[in-house]
């Protein structure tokens, strides 16, 4: 009798949702921007989601906006590309990355991000991904929603972008997700967000601009490609840019990031970093986006690990 038991204790813990913990979600449902809202001149005057805490230290003459952040000794985090001061963000340095003008997946799937966060333009990166409603993008959850603060408004994702050109159309949002610990306490390593797109004619964004595949819980330390559209100083977030190399842990443990070696500045923030990549097909797998930087090193930048956490934002925005 013990196999009947066994399955009918089963089926009877199925019955109760309570025993399977809920997700650690946190969602928006997004209203569309106004007719016409995102002009050539309005994008192109957009700033780099990196500026947002220099907006908020200009707006309010009291410095920047604190939000909760682990007691450490080690340097400080800065969403990546945000000036510490002019001298050393203007520091170029060797270049570790380039621009990506083999086409392929990549270059139709990945595209620039358009918001509007406390009444100020901003852009970001992000990328179109396989999901079971076909609207689904990945990107970094400051470029959802301000950590602890407010969230994005007229969001929009232009698929394809290169030198102004929108060659796949402009797709608004619908809906956003982020993980519960970054919408509580700007915890950056869970520094992702999904959103859900509304169809342009009739049709999804995966349909258009094709999907890349997710990963979730993928071994660490492997190659990766990092790609985005840097906005700040050398560049002008006119095209798509990659770095690649071998994926790092956090040297000073502040996170349970992975860091790349790459000069990509802000602007590239929620740009996708794909494994297993195929330079000839543009194709690989997300596996995390372009998050941070740490305050005295320009040349690594910083992505939140795909694991649980994020795989729970990706199945409900893939069922919105």
């Amino acid at each position: 009798m013990t196999p009947v038991l066994t399955a009918l204790t089963l089926a009877l813990a199925s019955l109760h949702p309570a025993a399977v913990p809920p997700p650690d979600v946190v969602h928006h449902w997004a209203a569309a921007a106004p007719a016409g809202y995102w002009t050539a001149e309005r994008m192109a005057k957009a700033l780099p989601i990196g500026l947002l805490e220099v907006v908020h230290t200009l707006a309010t003459g009291l410095g920047p906006k604190s939000t909760p952040s682990p007691s450490v000794t080690g340097p400080e985090r800065r969403r990546h590309g945000r000036p510490e001061a002019p001298a050393k963000v203007r520091q170029r340095g060797p270049v570790s990355s380039a621009r990506w003008q083999s086409g392929g997946l990549v270059g139709r799937a990945a595209g620039r991000v358009f918001l509007t966060m406390d009444g100020v333009d901003f852009v970001c990166s992000a990328a179109s991904i396989r999901s079971a409603n076909r609207d689904v993008v990945v990107t970094a959850g400051h470029c959802v929603k301000d950590g602890t603060g407010v969230w994005a408004r007229n969001w929009v994702f232009v698929p394809g972008y290169d030198e102004g050109a929108r060659p796949l159309g402009t797709f608004s949002a619908r809906r956003m997700f982020v993980a519960g610990p970054w919408s509580r306490a700007a915890d950056d390593s869970y520094d992702v967000g999904m959103v859900a797109l509304n169809a342009q004619l009739g049709r999804h964004v995966n349909d258009v601009a094709g999907a890349l595949e997710i990963g979730f819980g993928v071994k660490r330390g492997q190659q990766t490609h990092g790609f985005g559209y840097p906005a700040d100083p050398p560049y002008d977030g006119e095209r798509l840019m990659y770095c690649a190399g071998a994926a790092r842990p956090d040297p000073h443990s502040q996170t349970h990031d992975q860091g790349l070696r790459c000069d990509l500045t802000a602007g590239a923030s929620g740009g996708p970093w794909l494994t297993g990549f195929d330079a000839a097909t543009g194709r690989g797998t997300v596996t995390s986006v372009s998050s941070f930087k740490y305050s005295d090193d320009n040349s690594m930048m910083y992505g939140p690990y795909f694991g649980s956490a994020a795989k729970q934002v990706f199945d409900m925005a893939e069922k919105a």
